[in-house]
């Protein structure tokens, strides 16, 4: 089992052990804000988006994509996934990606020019899985479609 891989089944495992701890929601606890808020999403969006286009394995999947589309619905999405205001109302995941045949080390390359972007954030580690324990359910959504 690769790096990447372990991490996610830790951060699913870890997700499901706090399932019985209060619900955060819209305050100053909240992921949303621990990211933050709208700002900070849209920085980390967009150093998202560098790492991506620097990235000769990944590139091609994003090369004719575009990039104010893609940023403005990534933007969306972590604001809703992350607790913020904003309701996520674009493609669901199996339609944006059917037809890209994405495969695991490809996904896992994501995920880890995901986390460089948050490092290069300083987003903390704890925030960091967070972030990381919300976005692995979609990884199913996403892989070989």
């Amino acid at each position: 089992m690769n790096k990447v891989t372990l991490f996610l089944f830790f951060m699913i495992f870890s997700a499901s052990l706090s399932g019985c701890s209060t619900t955060i929601n819209n305050h100053q606890g909240s992921l949303y804000i621990q990211l933050g808020e709208e700002q900070g999403i849209s920085r980390l969006v967009d150093s998202f988006i560098k790492e991506l286009a620097k990235d000769k394995q990944v590139f091609p999947y994003f090369a004719k994509a575009s990039v104010s589309h893609f940023r403005k619905g990534f933007i969306n999405h972590m604001c809703d996934i992350s607790g913020g205001p904003c309701k996520y109302k674009g493609d669901n995941m199996v339609d944006i990606h059917t037809g890209m045949n994405i495969n695991e080390a490809d996904f896992n390359r994501v995920v880890e020019l995901l986390v460089k972007a948050m490092e290069k954030e300083n987003i903390s580690y704890r925030t960091q899985n967070k972030l990381l324990a919300k976005l692995a359910p979609l990884r199913s959504e996403v892989i070989k479609r």
